[in-house]
């Protein structure tokens, strides 16, 4: 997966905008205002996701691409090797479990706010 891919799937999701809110080289999406995936754009060598706690767990034990999360919480983020050998579609999956994650822990009312932008 390149940067590109992984800046127009994750700017396809509802909801979702860019910013660069700890300085100009990382790269943060958000959904409502929540954090659901991060990147430095020069190096693009990983890519912060969040996750469910036990399969955070099964995913690092399964691939070496998978690593807990750099400079985050290690219990509910992981870091992802983009350049590995998992597939994009992988990624991508987990990029959207990510964002379905943060959804899921969002008020209500910004629920319902995000169901009219779908």
């Amino acid at each position: 997966m390149n940067i590109e891919q992984y800046y127009e799937y994750c700017m396809a999701l509802p909801g979702v905008e860019e910013t660069f809110p700890f300085d100009q080289n990382t790269l943060v999406f958000k959904v409502m205002g929540k954090m659901f995936a991060l990147t430095d754009v020069d190096e693009f060598s990983g890519i912060n996701l969040k996750c469910d706690p036990v399969k955070a767990i099964e995913l690092r034990a399964e691939y070496e691409e998978i690593q807990p999360g750099y400079h985050m919480s290690k219990k509910h983020w992981n870091t992802i090797n983009p350049n590995g050998r998992l597939d994009d579609n992988h990624i991508y999956s987990m990029i959207y479990d990510s964002y379905t994650l943060v959804i899921k822990g969002l008020p209500k009312k910004l629920q319902e706010q995000l169901k009219e932008l779908s």
